[in-house]
């Protein structure tokens, strides 16, 4: 059966979802949907939720809180709080790669645009947007320069000792490496877009989560 379209402009959930648990959720609104490659877009002042580890290392710097939200994944033990998202728009393509998505951050101060290849579990969609699950492990890119570099790699090999990355993931993460790589140096699709200029149109109010987002999982 194939899934309904997400109209231009409505609201789409991106769900982080572990053993059935949501440990993200964040609201976006739709670029393009056709299907099959799924665009989306969220900006400053939008209002999810996150860990709330991540949280506290994002408002203090303790970089203690980084390893610990990857141990309370693993354990099961994480809580959520509300984030209020800041400083970018953020545009990102699904559907380019089952075990890639790829992000545009751009900063409203006018900065360089920021691109991120961000490996996760192949996306399942419900009736209130996506699911996935971050496997924590992110490609850097600057498509201008040709460079790129790996980030986060610490957590992935935590991930790994805990046993919050499976064999079976690791095995979809060596695999999606190199392709993210050869989309890196290659600089095609979306990476050769110029979005500078990309601003939230006038009649779009923030995209706001629905109620009782955490509930539902298995649909």
């Amino acid at each position: 059966m194939t899934s309904p379209l997400f109209g231009v402009g409505t609201t789409v959930v991106r769900r982080d979802v572990l053993n059935g648990r949501v440990w993200t959720a964040a609201a976006h609104r739709v670029l393009h949907d056709d299907g099959h490659k799924l665009v989306l877009v969220s900006w400053p002042g939008t209002v999810g939720y996150a860990l709330t580890t991540w949280i506290q290392w994002l408002t203090d710097g303790n970089s203690r809180s980084r390893p610990q939200a990857v141990a309370d994944l693993a354990a099961g033990t994480w809580e959520l709080g509300q984030w209020v998202w800041r400083d970018t728009a953020v545009v990102t393509w699904i559907g380019l790669d089952p075990d890639l998505s790829l992000q545009a951050y751009l900063p409203v101060d006018g900065g360089p645009t920021q691109w991120k290849i961000n490996f996760e579990r192949p996306v399942t969609r419900t009736p209130i947007g996506i699911d996935t699950c971050d496997l924590l492990l992110d490609l850097m890119v600057d498509p201008i320069a040709g460079r790129w570099r790996w980030k986060d790699a610490d957590e992935y090999a935590q991930a790994r000792t805990l046993g919050l990355i499976s064999d079976a993931d690791d095995e979809r993460v060596r695999a999606a490496r190199k392709r993210a790589v050869a989309l890196a140096e290659s600089g095609d699709g979306p990476l050769a877009e110029d979005w500078s200029q990309w601003r939230v149109p006038d009649d779009w109010s923030l995209p706001v989560l629905p109620p009782r987002v955490l509930d539902h999982v298995a649909w």
